[in-house]
């Protein structure tokens, strides 16, 4: 796993076999999938979310992808968070999907989450050890606004 600048948090995920499409190369929505896989996997280790039987769900509000480079199989794809901007019951996380080994990115985007509670589904604060691990990945930035 590399360290990727500006981004405070990085895990590697192994593609698979079913991701790579017909032209050889990972297939569009699995990047969708690795970035929700760094992200949930962030909250449940550090956050102490639990999706299954906790009070709090994070539900997807917006999200954006921009493809800059393949990424294919087999190989590993570092991706690296951080938290731009963190609200009272949402987050703006910026993921950068890096082929193992390299610098620049394969895809960059953002992700935002709101924060309900599981019986209404209406939004809530962030839990303290919630907020306390999102806060660990909040940097400063002006994020660039891609048409």
């Amino acid at each position: 796993m590399t360290a990727h600048t500006g981004y405070p948090y990085t895990q590697t995920i192994t593609t698979r076999w079913k991701d790579n499409d017909q032209y050889g190369h990972v297939n569009n929505i699995d990047y969708y999938s690795f970035f929700d896989t760094v992200i949930n996997t962030y909250l449940i280790r550090e956050g102490q979310l639990d999706p299954v039987a906790g009070d709090v769900l994070g539900f997807c509000a917006e999200s954006h992808c921009r493809y800059l480079q393949a990424l294919s199989f087999p190989n590993d794809v570092d991706a690296a968070m951080r938290v731009t901007k963190l609200g009272r019951s949402s987050v703006r996380y910026e993921i950068g999907l890096f082929a193992s080994g390299s610098q620049e990115p394969a895809a960059e985007g953002w992700f935002v989450h709101v924060f309900v509670n599981r019986s209404d589904r209406k939004p809530r604060d962030l839990p303290a050890p919630l907020r306390s691990a999102l806060s660990r990945l909040l940097v400063n930035v002006e994020t660039e606004v891609r048409a």
